[in-house]
């Protein structure tokens, strides 16, 4: 009988990837979630809400999201983040109006 556990998928480990990395948004009454996860093209859209919408130093949250992300996933290429809802552009600049969700 095997002892190893199964393999986590892609999601589940970006979600803990996130608790452990940025427990301060949730700890200044903000939240991070995965909108939409591409895992053909390697792309993932995480939505800051609660507090993070209008924090100043979101931005800075953000940034340190995909940088740590793309470096800590192999799968992933590209991680899209921002603040609030998708159907307007991300907190640096991006289009998100074609969003696979």
């Amino acid at each position: 009988m095997s002892t190893t556990a199964p393999e986590k998928g892609l999601e589940e480990r970006i979600e803990l990837f996130m608790m452990r990395n940025f427990p301060q948004i949730q700890m200044h009454g903000g939240d991070a979630g995965i909108d939409a996860i591409d895992e053909e093209t390697g792309e993932v859209w995480i939505s800051l809400t609660g507090a993070c919408s209008g924090c100043g130093i979101s931005p800075m949250t953000i940034q340190a999201l995909k940088t740590r992300m793309v470096a800590e996933f192999d799968e992933l290429s590209e991680v899209h983040a921002g603040t609030g809802m998708w159907a307007h552009e991300s907190d640096d600049g991006e289009d998100f109006s074609d969003v696979p969700f």
